[in-house]
């Protein structure tokens, strides 16, 4: 299955890259630019060995290519890159992990924003109404992630309304080693999930320590 990393030039786009390329899928790491795309390549290439299942595209591109989308963007891009992606997300799944939070000056204190839509999961459903969005990946770390040669001790918490779509990213999610897969029911459940987002990744962050 080929899956495409809308906006996965930061550590967890990064991050969610590594772990399925080394699961054997194919990747597309996806970014506004072709030349942030390629140095976000070149860096896993960098850190991996013989690496062939991996190629760079613009947004638009990896997502009419792709058969899975993950996005993987700050909540102020979020609606941005959804509209330029709408044409290739047509009928295909895609697995949002945008967090709608805020952290301090320094990082000390992470919080929720209020969204009108409820979650930024439910925002991405409402600007791609012909795509199937997932909240995914919410809950685990782009330190965890990138800790590419170790399992990942962790539960992944999904939502979605789509239950066939939920148990094709179960599969793939699950290709990471150490992750399990929750189905926390329809997409309306990621207002849960996002508000306890800052909550579960500083449990997930000390149980690994």
């Amino acid at each position: 299955m080929k899956i495409a990393i809308i906006g996965g030039t930061g550590g967890q786009g990064l991050g969610i890259a590594i772990r399925f390329v080394q699961a054997g899928e194919d990747v597309i790491i996806g970014s506004r630019t072709m030349e942030k795309a390629q140095k976000a390549v070149d860096k896993v290439k960098d850190l991996l060995d013989d690496v062939e299942n991996l190629k760079a595209a613009e947004n638009p591109d990896a997502a009419k290519e792709a058969d899975v989308l993950v996005l993987t963007v700050l909540l102020a891009s979020q609606r941005a890159i959804l509209l330029s992606i709408k044409e290739g997300a047509t009928g295909k799944i895609l697995m949002d992990a945008t967090g709608p939070l805020e952290t301090a000056i320094g990082g000390s204190l992470t919080r929720c924003l209020y969204l009108p839509e409820g979650a930024a999961s439910e925002r991405a459903q409402k600007i791609l109404p012909d795509t199937n969005v997932i909240c995914a990946f919410n809950n685990i770390s782009s330190g965890a992630l990138m800790n590419y040669n170790e399992p990942i001790d962790c539960d992944c918490l999904i939502s979605g309304d789509n239950q066939e779509s939920k148990i094709t990213v179960a599969k793939l999610i699950e290709k990471i080693p150490g992750v399990q897969v929750v189905d926390c029911g329809p997409l309306e459940r990621a207002q849960i999930i996002e508000k306890i987002t800052p909550l579960l990744i500083g449990l997930n962050i000390k149980k690994s320590l």
